[in-house]
């Protein structure tokens, strides 16, 4: 038996505790704005974390620093185009990178004013993919575009610019297009629909795409001492694309140091955490992970950044 009269206890008021009453949510309350919303939420985990990222955002576009928006495609296809196109006219996202399903979205939306096919459906009789004006369109933009010296994302904004596309005021690539803004496209040759046609040219998209590469690279730059990287819903490519290009610009005598990461995603995933949170920042800066379907994430973090700039 143990002798319990024994047990050495300290006072509660001398330990450090984690959680303090001062950074507690305040009350709901019927026709609060929006800013007394957000000054509402806790001061604690994920609610303090997104404040971080926000205020750091913010001080990026205040001081002209890179603010690189990366994504994957069901960013664009839940409907959040509108939210990023605010965000590029209002000059806080400097450069954007998408995979080669961005543009094929962003495409169909300007084309037609809708996207998101029935892959199961259709792939029970051939037809997932086939669609002949996404295919014609995009891989005919890729091919002309870097034949003048495009890069892939350029060439495709480019082209929606030059069309009369009915919807296109809701293209993400038409708006950084015309706000000057670089749009960064990494494909993997086999994992888009449009690579199934005979229209498809692997070697111009390839090309292409390397060009985007080196664009990236010099827009990583600029994050040193402030800038932002925010990547949505890519889990593998852009994380792999970001570390390399990171590397590459530090490989080229580029000091690029004491930045801001964020990961936003439905789940949690081993590549971004490593390859966008963690790694990039050790040589100073801070990681942030959050955890949240993007049609509510963005929307909520982009409120927030317009609130304060």
């Amino acid at each position: 038996m143990i002798n319990a009269k024994k047990i050495k206890t300290y006072s509660v008021k001398s330990r450090q505790s984690k959680v303090n009453a001062k950074d507690f949510a305040l009350k709901p309350f019927k026709g609060k704005s929006f800013s007394a919303f957000l000054d509402s939420l806790p001061n604690i985990l994920k609610a303090k974390d997104l404040g971080a990222v926000s205020s750091d955002i913010v001080s990026a576009h205040k001081t002209d620093k890179s603010v690189i928006f990366m994504a994957g495609a069901h960013v664009i296809k839940c409907g959040l185009n509108p939210v990023l196109i605010e965000l590029i006219k209002k000059k806080v996202i400097t450069c954007i990178c998408l995979n080669g399903a961005g543009i094929i979205h962003d495409f169909e939306i300007a084309f037609q004013g809708k996207t998101s096919e029935d892959v199961a459906e259709n792939l029970k009789y051939g037809k997932f993919g086939m669609a002949k004006e996404t295919a014609d369109f995009l891989n005919s933009a890729s091919t002309q575009g870097v034949k003048k010296g495009f890069g892939l994302g350029y060439a495709v904004a480019s082209a929606i610019a030059q069309t009369d596309l009915a919807n296109k005021d809701l293209s993400l690539l038409y708006n950084a297009y015309i706000h000057k803004v670089p749009v960064c496209v990494f494909v993997g040759i086999g994992t888009d629909i449009i690579h199934q046609h005979c229209s498809f040219d692997a070697a111009s998209t390839a090309e292409g795409s390397l060009r985007d590469f080196h664009i990236l690279v010099k827009n990583i730059q600029s994050l040193n001492q402030g800038g932002v990287v925010l990547n949505f819903g890519s889990a593998v490519l852009l994380p792999e694309v970001f570390l390399k290009a990171l590397n590459l610009a530090r490989n080229l005598g580029n000091k690029v140091c004491n930045f801001t990461t964020a990961n936003f995603d439905m789940i949690y995933h081993y590549r971004p955490s490593q390859n966008v949170v963690n790694r990039p920042v050790l040589s100073g800066g801070s990681g942030y992970y959050i955890i949240g379907h993007h049609e509510i994430m963005l929307p909520f973090l982009a409120q927030s950044i317009i609130e304060k700039i």
